[in-house]
């Protein structure tokens, strides 16, 4: 094997790992996947199974689809999204896509979903020799004059190949001739043919050479390119200008301001007048942006800022400047200038997110994974470090993946929707450059309803005052309850629960309507029969599974004016009322002849009954008292007098609407003697009456007091367990007048009893809470001498002769 083979083999291993480095301190150095296809392939050529590379199963690709999420703006690849196939979309000219002086490599970022997955897909475009070593001019005219000695070496143009590696530029040719040979010299990455003099030059014997530069590459089979090189002899000028640096490196930050200064070249030459004035050109071998970025004064040898520099672009730029003298001819020197462009902090982050769902549940767990994002920087080194943050005061947070820059937006706390249902949630991005530069966006989240909260009702319990004799199927109440969730978990139905039949059977006599909550009742109420009761309302909201709650409904049924009074004296022997009265005819005024008795099933005023006269045969002899329903004589009888006396009383209660009875009294006038026998008699009766009445009355005396002491007992208990603030609700002052206003009487043999209760306003309340029939009556005082307190009271009244004893 040859040296110029090992030569060869050496530089393409060479190459290679200087590929193979700029791969991996690129950025996406970690990426998952690495193709490599040729370019010029054919459309629908296939560049890999990405499913198969992941290890993923097709048989569970049914709901997965990729998608090609960021690559090449005009879509040179494409992915079959049911099997994960990459393939090129469009033909590909490595020349064209990318910059021919480095690898071709293309980023493509590809989304699995369901569940969303990012993978990286590097495509590594491989150059063919599709392209021959070209010169920039057809012609190359090279003057050198007569008297230069043999050795002397004078650049010619550099071919140019886009391909790259092995299928660049590898030789140069010179066309056969007697005078000059072909040197070649490596310069960075490119090789520079040199013309070297090997013999002496004679001008009269020949004044143009005309020679042929063939430049091949190392393809297989090779191409070439030609240049035509006319050297033309010229006359003395012996001295060439000389650079003061053979090679200038300078630093220029990007973003300088046009007209800037790069660097000034010096170039000297010895001779004298026109030989030695040196004017400066830029090699014409450079690609053509270098000459829209930089000018070169011919005079001064400064190079200027022409247009704007941008790192990202090119980080390095490299001139060829020549030096010539204004002899005949003129001789040429060049130098290379290398520009290395600094980066500056002027590339905001990019942010880009890609949504799983913009819709989370509000019973979602922390750590559910809510997006993707992913940021990135042009900028390079510190000024393309990112640091990711996002808005305060939110139930979210980022999480790094395992990708470079690469973050899950995540939940870390439990989320609430009736508290907050939605969360514009700011992604910020902020490189460590100096100054740092910041780039934000949006992300709007919203929480979807769960059911998870129960029916409310504003207050439980319920207190239902209703007044007896309701018309039946009417709507009595109305409940509503309230659900903080919404849609089809608000939606709330109504319904009464049914208890024990034994213990509450009222609740069977109500029904409700199930959307509203209407209450209907399907029988009148009767307060004598039925004074409270107790039901429960259950509100069910419509969610999956439905929650629940229920309210407790006390109802207290209120009195109404629709008893009759009925009177219990004076009663007939047919059933008639009305009574016979014997009173001797030498009583003094003021005796009590006898006491009508009357009670009323109703309570309060409906149930305070009024006595008046409606005949009378004499009005000077008998008066009424009103409310207790005494019969007196208003002075002694006289002889004159009739024997007998008959008085029709009237009995009215005192509703709104009074309600009356009337009882009939017919009085006798007997001799003295006469009504001392009969006393005699009905007293001998009464005495054995008497004692059988005062054990019952004994008995229920003991049993009232018993049952007040419980029921002061469970008052006190149901007092301590409410609040002070609902007892004050309920408990309002009443209007008591001290009147006795509420009697039963009734009468057994000659005995005749009543029970007599204090007389209740209009606005006396029922307690909550405690016995149905209960009045609480604060203790409001009189100033009389019949001072009575808003107690119940319970007077046994028992008639013995013509006078009432009070037990």
């Amino acid at each position: 094997m040859d040296k110029g083979t090992q030569w060869r083999i050496w530089e393409s291993c060479w190459i290679a790992l200087r590929i193979s480095l700029l791969l991996c301190i690129g950025k996406q150095a970690c990426a998952q996947i690495r193709y490599s296809v040729q370019e010029e392939v054919k459309e629908e050529t296939v560049v890999g199974n990405i499913a198969k590379d992941l290890d993923l199963d097709l048989s569970t690709l049914v709901d997965r689809r990729f998608r090609i999420v960021s690559g090449p703006k005009d879509g040179l690849f494409q992915v079959n999204q049911n099997n994960g196939v990459l393939y090129v979309h469009k033909k590909i000219d490595r020349e064209e896509a990318c910059d021919i002086s480095n690898p071709c490599v293309f980023n493509l970022k590809i989304a699995v979903d369901s569940p969303l997955e990012i993978h990286y897909v590097v495509v590594d475009i491989t150059d063919i020799n599709d392209n021959a070593p070209r010169f920039p001019d057809k012609q190359q005219t090279v003057e050198i004059a007569e008297s230069t000695l043999p050795g002397a070496r004078f650049q010619l143009q550099s071919a140019r190949d886009p391909d790259i590696g092995v299928h660049s530029v590898r030789s140069y040719k010179l066309s056969k001739n007697e005078h000059f040979d072909l040197e070649i010299k490596d310069r960075d990455d490119e090789k520079v043919p040199f013309l070297v003099l090997q013999k002496a030059l004679d001008r009269e014997r020949k004044a143009e050479h005309e020679l042929t530069l063939t430049a091949v590459d190392g393809g297989n089979p090779s191409r070439s390119g030609t240049l035509n090189v006319t050297v033309t002899v010229l006359d003395i000028n012996d001295n060439r200008p000389v650079f003061s640096q053979e090679v200038y490196t300078v630093h220029l930050q990007e973003n300088v301001p046009i007209g800037t200064i790069v660097l000034k070249v010096n170039a000297t030459d010895l001779d004298e007048g026109s030989n030695g004035q040196i004017i400066y050109s830029l090699g014409s071998n450079l690609n053509r942006k270098f000459y829209e970025v930089f000018d070169l004064d011919t005079v001064s040898g400064e190079i200027r800022v022409k247009s704007e520099i941008d790192f990202e672009n090119t980080d390095v730029h490299r001139l060829d400047v020549l030096a010539s003298d204004k002899g005949t001819p003129p001789m040429t020197v060049n130098c290379r200038v290398t520009v290395k462009i600094l980066d500056v902090n002027d590339n905001d982050p990019e942010i880009e997110i890609t949504s799983l769902s913009n819709v989370v549940p509000e019973d979602s767990k922390p750590g559910t994974v809510i997006s993707l994002i992913s940021v990135s920087d042009k900028d390079s080194g510190v000024n393309g470090k990112v640091i990711c943050s996002l808005s305060t005061n939110i139930p979210f947070e980022l999480k790094p993946s395992g990708q470079e820059n690469m973050y899950s937006l995540i939940t870390n706390s439990y989320l609430d929707r009736e508290a907050i249902s939605h969360y514009d949630i700011t992604v910020t991005a902020t490189d460590l450059g100096q100054p740092s530069l910041t780039a934000q966006r949006s992300l709007h989240v919203q929480i979807s309803d769960v059911n998870d909260n129960s029916p409310e009702f504003s207050r439980n319990p319920i207190e239902l005052y209703l007044m007896e004799n309701n018309t039946p199927g009417a709507s009595i109440f109305s409940v509503t309850a309230s659900d903080k969730d919404m849609n089809e978990n608000a939606v709330i139905s109504y319904s009464i629960l049914r208890g024990d039949g034994a213990k509450n059977n009222m609740p069977t006599f109500l029904s409700i309507n199930s959307e509203t909550g209407v209450i209907h009742a399907l029988k009148s109420f009767d307060y004598e029969v039925t004074k409270t009761f107790q039901f429960h309302v259950l509100a069910t909201d419509s969610g999956t599974p439905s929650l629940s709650s229920n309210v407790t409904v006390n109802v207290f049924i209120l009195d109404q004016n629709d008893k009759v009074p009925v009177i219990l004296y004076p009663v007939s022997a047919n059933g008639s009322a009305e009574g016979v009265e014997e009173i001797p005819r030498n009583v003094n005024a003021g005796h009590l002849v006898t006491k009508v008795r009357a009670y009323d099933a109703d309570i309060g005023y409906n149930g305070w009954l009024l006595f008046s006269l409606q005949e009378v045969s004499d009005h000077s002899l008998f008066a009424l008292d009103r409310y207790t329903g005494q019969i007196r004589t208003l002075r002694s009888f006289t002889e004159t007098d009739e024997a007998e006396h008959k008085l029709v009383i009237l009995v009215k209660d005192n509703g709104n609407v009074s309600l009356s009875a009337t009882a009939s009294v017919i009085i006798k006038l007997v001799e003295p003697k006469e009504a001392f026998a009969t006393s005699d008699v009905k007293n001998a009766v009464n005495h054995d009456e008497s004692n059988d009445v005062t054990f019952y009355l004994i008995i229920t005396l003991c049993s009232v007091s018993f049952l007040f002491i419980i029921s002061i007992i469970v008052l006190i208990v149901m007092q301590c367990s409410k609040s002070a603030d609902y007892s004050s609700k309920y408990l309002q002052d009443t209007n008591y007048d001290g009147t006795l206003c509420h009697s039963i009487q009734y009468r057994s043999g000659d005995k005749r009893y009543m029970l007599v209760g204090p007389r209740m306003s209009i606005g006396s309340t029922l307690v909550p809470g405690s016995n149905g029939n209960t009045l609480v009556v604060p203790d409001r005082r009189r100033r009389t001498s019949g001072e009575v307190r808003g107690e119940s009271v319970i007077f046994i009244v028992q008639k013995r002769d013509s006078s009432y004893t009070y037990l």
